[in-house]
């Protein structure tokens, strides 16, 4: 009798086992093929894109990082779908990765404000190492740009770090975009002084300095009646480059040569009238 219900016990086992193994091993053997194919396919498409990108006028150091964040995204909804095929419940899983996605998104949430940041300049160029630019309050050569921060060589020297985030959304000045660029002054001379001599002084200046460009032409024009001064705006272009040493020569030329041109460079100044009323 025992040995009986033993195995009537074990006839029962056995059939719970085939029927699990009719019921789930066609799916079982259709998710492996599901699973083959779709790294299969991940695979092709991750190279495809990688080959696009390389292809295309995108810093190349932002290639490897797509084409691994595309091969992630791929991978990630072929096991979701091998998952759902086999009859793993996927709301609740779903549901535990949003949750988790959403706890570390904003504990995260300024890096990767600053990850966001560092793709879109990497896409969009706004700026590439070597140019020169004012961002963030901060003026200077751009040194490198990581998917982070992008890092700035003053003029003393120094190296700023930005964080790509607000520096992809603020705004910024690009002084390398152009080849050319505009360099301004004012220059004062006193009431009294031959504008015409003030002329041909600037004029000699410009001729004399080839680095100025003949086209655009350079402008002189009376800016202001000041309360000391005769103001005059001059304006010439220059290639990129050059801009500081037109500057500061100009200036410099300026200060030692006009009195050769019977110029005088005013200042501040003030007449005080005294009456003596007995």
């Amino acid at each position: 009798m025992k040995i009986a219900q033993e195995v009537t016990v074990v006839n029962k086992y056995l059939e719970k086992i085939t029927d699990f193994g009719f019921e789930y091993a066609p799916k079982l053997l259709g998710g492996i093929i599901v699973l083959i194919v779709g790294l299969w396919v991940t695979k092709m498409i991750t190279k495809g894109v990688r080959k696009s990108l390389e292809k295309s006028k995108m810093d190349q150091s932002l290639v490897p990082f797509l084409a691994s964040i595309t091969n992630i995204i791929l991978k990630a909804l072929v096991a979701i779908t091998v998952m759902g095929m086999i009859g793993i419940q996927m709301t609740s899983f779903v549901a535990i990765i949003g949750a988790a996605g959403l706890a570390v998104g904003m504990a995260l949430s300024g890096t990767l404000q600053n990850f966001a940041g560092g793709v879109i300049i990497l896409i969009l160029k706004p700026f590439k190492i070597g140019d020169f630019i004012e961002a963030q309050g901060y003026v200077g050569t751009v040194k490198e740009i990581s998917i982070f921060a992008t890092m700035l060589n003053t003029a003393d020297k120094k190296l700023v770090i930005i964080p790509n985030g607000p520096l992809s959304t603020g705004a910024l000045i690009n002084y390398s975009a152009e080849p050319t660029r505009r360099v301004d002054w004012t220059f004062g001379i006193a009431y009294g002084d031959d504008i015409e001599n003030f002329k041909k002084a600037i004029h000699d200046f410009i001729a004399t300095d080839t680095r100025i460009l003949k086209d655009p032409a350079p402008f002189i024009g009376l800016a202001a009646l000041a309360d000391s001064s005769v103001n005059f705006t001059v304006r010439v272009w220059v290639d990129g480059p050059d801009y500081w040493g037109v500057f500061f020569d100009m200036n410099e030329k300026v200060y030692t040569q006009f009195a050769d041109y019977n110029l005088n460079i005013p200042f501040p100044q003030m007449d005080v009238h005294v009456q003596n009323k007995k």
